[in-house]
């Protein structure tokens, strides 16, 4: 797959389409579905076309989803406000996009020095993360899915080395998520891009350093062209989820068949998506290693210095939003049970291997 086939799709700030109510051609209810990313961008963007394709397949002509890369549709930021006001019945993402509308979304796509893929999963089905998911996204008229995740991400690539904190004061970073407030809190100059404006900003300049995804997605993204220096793994993203939201009325408008069929096909590209990302980012690391592209952990004054950043950044955030603070007791709660476990089972297993 090249670079450019996905790289050139729409722009943030290109205007919202506005479209008529749903069409239904010869019995098919037809849906529209705006993902922000580059559908044709390895994982995330295949997980989006996995869930479509899963749907429209099991659908049985009773519905048909049209998928829209980023931008194409609406801006990659803007899904879930489309989605909300009707402008498409379903979207895909991911939700600390939208953390402007509320802070606590940020649980559903990752929280630093958090959850692994694997863990994320059993919080939202047995710890009780689903119905803060539902709860939360239902008050802005949205149905949440988890449809993917990313498992661990790299911490970023960077022109020059990380050997104190110091070296972050005055560098001016694409970072995601609440790790972006951490980093700001060390004197980063955190800045949020979409996708297709990372490179460009990357290779000019603008930016000194940046974290996108990891192996696999940087090296489609030609990170690895820019600098030579990875550090991992990215203490903000242990594991960052994917979704699928569906405007409440539309879902409602549904019969109790074609829900299924959404929620299998979620299920479906989040199984494919994790196997995928294993797969091929453990190829990528492979070829970029062997290109000469050096990654490095960071220093343990620099992680404890983060863990203390993020530490503020939380309670910060609980503070401010009573929904963040029940989402970070129960994601708590979750950690603290497989922390233990994860020390004596997990960590150990993998060790032995090598």
């Amino acid at each position: 797959m090249k670079r450019r086939t996905f790289l050139r799709t729409g722009v943030l700030g290109a205007p919202a389409v506005a479209l008529a109510a749903p069409a239904i051609a010869q019995g098919v209810l037809e849906w529209k579905c705006p993902s922000s990313f580059p559908v044709k961008a390895p994982g995330i963007g295949t997980n989006a076309e996995t869930f479509v394709n899963r749907v429209n397949a099991m659908a049985d002509g009773k519905l048909k989803l049209t998928l829209y890369s980023g931008g194409e549709l609406v801006p990659p930021f803007a899904v879930e406000d489309a989605v909300q006001q009707g402008t498409a019945e379903i979207g895909h993402g991911t939700p600390y996009y939208n953390a402007g509308k509320n802070s606590a979304v940020h649980f559903f796509t990752t929280i630093p020095f958090g959850l692994t893929a694997s863990e994320m999963t059993a919080w939202l089905r047995y710890g009780g993360g689903q119905e803060l998911y539902d709860e939360i996204y239902a008050q802005r008229n949205l149905v949440p899915f988890n449809s993917g995740n990313s498992t661990v991400q790299a911490a970023g690539w960077f022109k020059k080395e990380i050997n104190s904190v110091e070296d972050f004061s005055g560098l001016n970073m694409r970072i995601a998520g609440l790790g972006g407030e951490a980093m700001r809190k060390l004197g980063v100059n955190a800045v949020l891009l979409p996708p297709t404006e990372i490179f460009p900003a990357f290779q000019s300049g603008a930016i000194d350093a940046a974290e996108w995804v990891g192996p696999m997605l940087d090296q489609a993204f030609g990170m690895n062209k820019v600098a030579n220096i990875c550090y991992a793994p990215a203490f903000h993203e242990p594991g960052a989820g994917l979704n699928v939201v569906v405007n409440k009325d539309a879902w409602e408008s549904l019969t109790p068949d074609l829900q299924e069929i959404i929620r299998s096909a979620a299920d479906a590209a989040h199984t494919e998506t994790v196997a995928q990302f294993d797969y091929f980012n453990a190829q990528a690391y492979k070829a970029l290693k062997e290109s000469g592209v050096e990654f490095k952990a960071f220093p343990e004054d620099v992680i404890l210095a983060l863990k203390g950043a993020v530490d503020e950044v939380l309670e910060e955030q609980a503070a401010a939003n009573p929904d963040f603070a029940r989402c970070l007791e129960s994601y708590r709660a979750t950690l603290d049970i497989m922390r233990p476990y994860d020390a004596d089972f997990t960590a150990p297993s993998m060790l032995q291997r090598l």
